[in-house]
C-alpha cells in the first residue's frame, strides 16, 4: 500500500510546476484541487480524525495520571524527607524516579514516532488517503492533466482560477455530494 505524505507531495508539486513552466515542450495542462476541503467533505475521514482525537485524549489522560502519581510521590518524600532514613529515603526517590520513567515510557508508547497514535492515523487515514490520491490521479489521466496543485498547502500559489479547481469533480468521483 502507498503511503501518501502530503507535505511530500506538496513539495515535489511544487518542484514540477516550475520545471513544467519553464520547460520548452508544448502547452501543459494544469488543475488546482483543494485537499482540505475534500477531507472536510469526506465523512470517513472526518470520522476518523474524531476516532483519534479520543484516543489521543484518553492516552493523555493516562499520562498525565502516572505524572501526577509522581509529582504526589515527590511531595510526599518533600514532607517526610526529614523523618525517614536513608534506606527510606533511597527507596523513596527510587520510586519517584520509577513512576517518571514509566509516564515518559507511557508517553513514548502512545506519542512516539512510531507509537500509537501514529499507527492509528496511519490505519485510519491512508486508505482513505490512498482512495482520494486515486481519484485525483484518474481524473488527471482522464483530462490529461500534466499537473495537480493543492491549493490548501499555502506554498506557492499566489492565485488559482476556481476553473481549473477540480475539488468538487474528485468528490463526486467519490460519490460524495458537495
Amino acid at each position: 500500500m502507498k503511503k501518501i505524505n502530503i507535505e511530500r507531495c506538496r513539495r515535489a508539486l511544487l518542484f514540477f510546476i516550475f520545471s513544467f513552466l519553464f520547460s520548452p515542450v508544448g502547452a501543459q495542462k494544469f488543475a488546482l484541487v483543494d485537499m482540505d476541503y475534500i477531507f472536510k467533505n469526506i465523512p470517513a475521514y472526518e470520522r476518523a480524525n474524531e476516532q483519534l482525537n479520543q484516543a489521543s485524549k484518553k492516552w493523555q489522560a493516562e499520562v498525565e495520571a502516572l505524572q501526577v502519581e509522581a509529582q504526589t510521590l515527590y511531595k510526599n518524600y518533600q514532607n517526610e524527607v526529614v523523618f525517614l532514613s536513608q534506606e527510606q529515603k533511597k527507596a523513596r526517590q527510587d520510586a519517584i524516579m520509577t513512576k517518571e520513567q514509566e509516564a515518559a515510557e507511557l508517553k513514548k508508547k502512545y506519542f512516539g514516532p512510531q507509537g500509537e497514535l501514529f499507527k492509528k492515523r496511519t490505519a485510519l487515514m491512508n486508505p482513505i488517503q490512498e482512495e482520494v490520491y486515486n481519484a485525483v490521479k484518474d481524473i488527471a489521466d482522464l483530462r490529461g492533466y500534466q499537473l495537480i496543485l493543492d491549493r490548501a498547502s499555502d506554498q506557492g500559489i499566489i492565485f488559482g482560477s476556481p476553473k481549473i479547481d477540480i475539488s468538487n469533480e474528485v468528490l463526486s468521483k467519490l460519490g460524495y455530494s458537495n
